[in-house]
């Protein structure tokens, strides 16, 4: 989770309606038990896409040759799963205060059940993929 948080950053991958994939950049943290969270406007297109198929998948990190390939499910947080996914997001990003209390953004989470994590650099290269529980 240490990776995801020196970074902050995600291109998120969903399924359109038409079953098209639609990427979009998006500001990530990440919670101690290896959840990602971000937040979007119900209005926005990965709101109505994860609205009808949870499946996502996400990049992180691309910069320096090292990145985290990562797939799971997505779920609207709400009640005290908010509260507690939403620590980690404004620890990340203190100035999501503001719209966190919008009634017009919801807070998703993300449960990981693959990721890849792969280093290019030539005195490194590695790549391990992993399959996570759930």
């Amino acid at each position: 989770m240490t990776f995801v948080r020196e970074r902050g950053l995600a291109v998120i991958a969903t399924r359109g309606p038409d079953g098209a994939p639609e990427a979009a950049l998006i500001g990530v943290a990440a919670t101690d038990e290896g959840e990602l969270v971000f937040d979007t406007a119900v209005r926005s297109r990965k709101y109505a896409n994860l609205q009808a198929f949870e499946r996502v998948a996400l990049v992180i990190g691309w910069e320096d040759e090292v990145t985290v390939q990562c797939e799971g499910i997505a779920d609207v947080l709400r009640g005290a799963e908010r509260a507690r996914c939403l620590v980690a997001y404004l620890d990340q990003y203190p100035d999501g205060r503001q719209r966190a209390a919008d009634p017009e953004i919801a807070h998703i989470r993300v449960r990981l059940d693959w990721l890849r994590c792969c280093d290019y650099r030539p005195a490194s290269l590695a790549v391990e993929e992993v399959r996570l529980g759930g």
